[in-house]
């Protein structure tokens, strides 16, 4: 066996395993791919190695250990991301376990590194007031201020993540009524969402104001840079940030402190479970793999929570009724404090 065959290996796992063994998507390859690219660096700039002169033999559990630690203590991840991190090279670990049985004992200490715990945070959503000041925010007599409200409307609108709006063509809209928008998400699994009417109005006027309504059969994206290019999360997550800035400062009682583009999704699916949507169609709605991470949702909510303890109790606690005299009580002690 050549000593220097780590390079065989991530060829074969990047190139032919994950795209068609294992039916990867195009993102969660680009993200096991960033793994390996941090990863290298830091073997590189932080312990003097040759990438060229890497082995399999050389990559043992304190290593990834160490490159773990530094990712948190020196890089200032969250245990989110090198949790993210660390699943990534383990996958790799168990396709050469297949691929190269004589690696078995190298592979499974690396296996045996446990995920972190992550410690549980709220959910950042917004309110529908919130909402609403978000979008009346970007300037729509502006061209650029329609294509952000497009995108902001959007987003909300059908609860997409932010890949799926980035990865949106022309041809996934179909405006006429009943208006409804093509999204591919997570595993390549397609959902249909109906939008509104009044988001159908805003994309159609940002469609004519970009000279998109000739090329609604086109293999093209919806939302796009200068260049003409797809727009990135990052470019994205800016446009949001920009308009949730504005608007906080006018108005910061009704929003939180920080927003991401889930936060919109987030926003969506409360405001469906406010309006006593089964959780079913909601997860369908997300495109949820299972109804329990939809539940989150309900958990996360206190005012579904306080209404469910309020029903509860107005059947199991006695009514409450003053007398006269109660309330003349009542009301003079409230006089006193006035």
């Amino acid at each position: 066996m050549n000593k220097y065959s780590l390079g065989k290996y991530l060829s074969d796992y990047f190139l032919r395993y994950i795209p068609s063994r294992m039916n990867y998507s195009d993102n969660t390859i680009k993200a096991y791919r960033d793994t390996f690219t941090v990863f290298f660096r830091y073997c590189m700039e932080v312990l003097h190695l040759r990438i060229e002169k890497l082995s399999i033999t050389d990559i043992n559990k304190d290593l990834i250990e160490n490159f773990l630690n530094w990712l948190v203590n020196e890089k200032e991840y969250s245990l989110r991301t090198r949790n993210q991190r660390l699943a990534a090279l383990q996958s790799f670990f168990r396709f050469l376990q297949i691929e190269a049985p004589e690696y078995l004992d190298v592979c499974n200490t690396i296996l045996s590194i446990k995920s972190k715990k992550v410690p549980n945070t709220d959910m950042t959503y917004l309110s529908i007031p919130a909402i609403k000041k978000l979008l009346a925010t970007p300037k729509s007599k502006t061209k650029e201020g329609k294509r952000d409200l497009a995108i902001l409307t959007l987003l909300y609108d059908t609860g997409a993540r932010v890949q799926e709006i980035i990865d949106l063509n022309l041809c996934d809209l179909k405006l006429s009524p009943p208006a409804t928008v093509k999204l591919l998400g997570k595993g390549q699994k397609v959902r249909i969402i109906p939008i509104m009417p009044q988001t159908t109005k805003i994309i159609n006027t940002y469609m004519n104001n970009y000279q998109l309504t000739d090329k609604c059969n086109l293999a093209v994206p919806v939302f796009f840079n200068k260049q003409r290019n797809k727009l990135s999360r990052a470019g994205i997550t800016y446009i949001l940030k920009k308009y949730f800035e504005e608007a906080r400062k006018e108005n910061y009682i009704l929003f939180p402190s920080k927003i991401s583009p889930h936060s919109l999704r987030h926003s969506k699916a409360m405001h469906l479970l406010e309006g006593n949507v089964n959780l079913i169609y909601i997860r369908d709605f997300l495109g949820h793999a299972s109804v329990s991470t939809t539940e989150i949702y309900a958990k996360s909510n206190p005012e579904l929570k306080r209404k469910a303890i309020e029903e509860a109790s107005s059947n199991v606690l006695p009514q409450e009724t003053l007398t006269a005299n109660d309330k003349e009580v009542l009301l003079d002690w409230l006089k006193e404090l006035i």
